[in-house]
């Protein structure tokens, strides 16, 4: 009963527009039904076996899986190691870290986008410019966004500068929870501090790093403002992840119904990962 208000109010901000993509997802909606308002024909499983069928799909579903995993490796293990270090410092540097990782959490996603732009930019980069300074390196004009694995690292550090404030604080939070104690018995029994962390830290913060994990792929798999914002609203076939790609198909190139189909698969993985993260936040609900 206490959370039926809030509940409710999710229901009706988000359950309508899903019915009505999952709908549309087995239309054929073009700009003639939009613009007079008739209902458009119905298509039934068409634009799922177009998509499905369609190998550069699989590429983008490919590419948005690797870009998550890299996404989530980097964040996680950086979030971390930042978590230890709070954990070791004195009170006064613990609470400028935690000042700069809440005013970074608290940054908008186009400013940061904005930023790391201007510091990987071909002609007046800060990036560049430091690079060139070392022996045997000229990157001077360099475009990192001309090849896509070099674009999409630039994304990368984009994503992971914004998810290793929540990441490294949660974490922290987790490494609080664990009894000195226990760290300290195992010291005085001889273990190694790599010891320490395998069998007694990590074993208690495990079901939080895996939430948090977890929470980390599904907001990574679907990122679309740092890329959108990266490649100035104009994104090639080479940075498509599906959140770009069934956007474009929609507002871009007009195929609605397309592009509907495209965001109903990826509402459908990323359930997948919404599972694992139930299951998780309902064990650690248990052991509390």
């Amino acid at each position: 009963m206490l959370i039926a208000p809030a509940l409710l109010t999710l229901v009706a901000v988000l359950g309508y527009p899903l019915v009505d993509m999952v709908t549309l997802s087995f239309q054929d909606m073009t700009r003639k039904e939009l613009f007079s308002g008739t209902a458009p024909p119905w298509a039934g499983l068409h634009q799922f076996r177009t998509i499905l069928g369609d190998p550069f799909f699989w590429q983008v579903v490919a590419r948005t899986a690797l870009f998550t995993a890299v996404c989530v490796l980097f964040t996680m293990v950086l979030g971390l190691l930042v978590a230890l270090l709070l954990r070791r410092t004195s009170p006064w540097v613990r609470a400028v870290l935690a000042g700069v990782l809440v005013a970074v959490w608290a940054m908008p996603v186009m400013v940061a986008a904005a930023v790391f732009r201007w510091l990987f930019d071909a002609d007046y980069g800060v990036v560049n410019w430091l690079l060139s300074t070392l022996p045997g390196i000229d990157l001077a004009r360099h475009n990192w966004f001309t090849d896509p694995w070099q674009g999409f690292a630039v994304i990368a550090a984009v994503v992971v500068w914004g998810s290793l404030p929540f990441a490294a604080i949660t974490l922290r939070a987790a490494l609080a929870q664990i009894p000195p104690e226990l760290e300290e018995a195992a010291r005085i029994d001889g273990a190694r501090p790599s010891q320490v962390f395998r069998h007694v830290t990590f074993p208690g913060i495990r079901a939080v790093f895996v939430m948090v994990t977890t929470l980390m792929a599904i907001w990574d798999f679907g990122v679309f403002n740092q890329i959108w914002l990266m490649r100035g609203g104009q994104p090639e076939r080479e940075y498509y992840l599906l959140g770009v790609y069934s956007f474009t198909e929609s507002f871009a190139v007009n195929r609605y119904s397309t592009g509907a189909a495209i965001a109903v698969v990826t509402v459908l993985l990323l359930l997948a990962g919404a599972v694992v993260y139930l299951r998780q936040m309902l064990r650690t609900g248990e052991v509390g």
